[in-house]
């Protein structure tokens, strides 16, 4: 059986929407948080998996902030880490001027003095973290 020839212009169409869809549904916050994540003072990238998933089993929290990058508690190699599975809390300033936070224990220093406010899970979903290479 002979299959139908598809033009070099159709396979480039179809391959430029499935990889813009993905970008696409992040960017209209059906998606997980994106770009970069800190864990320990290290920036990490994620590759963003649009998921929902159930109050079941271990998360590790992740922290977003309007105009910063998210932060975590735990990343690859560390006893805590689940994984990739993510509960999202947004962070809001409070008594402190807006900054980029990159370890959570700073931002729990800050949370427990009042200078930020953490909120409770908005999202849950499930990404990977990948190191950056340092350039």
């Amino acid at each position: 059986m002979r299959l139908p020839r598809m033009s070099l212009t159709r396979v480039l169409l179809l391959a430029t929407a499935s990889l813009a869809l993905p970008a696409l549904a992040v960017a209209a916050g059906l998606g997980p948080p994106g770009g970069t994540i800190y864990a320990h003072d290290v920036a990490y990238r994620t590759v963003g998996t649009p998921t929902n998933l159930p109050d079941q089993g271990p998360f590790n929290p992740i922290y977003t902030f309007d105009g910063f990058d998210s932060v975590t508690n735990a990343a690859p190699g560390d006893a805590n880490f689940y994984g990739g599975r993510w509960e999202v809390h947004a962070v809001t300033f409070v008594s402190i001027t807006p900054k980029q936070f990159t370890n959570a224990e700073d931002l729990m220093a800050a949370a427990n003095s009042g200078q930020v406010s953490i909120g409770p899970v908005v999202k849950r979903f499930e990404c990977p973290l990948i190191r950056k290479r340092e350039r």
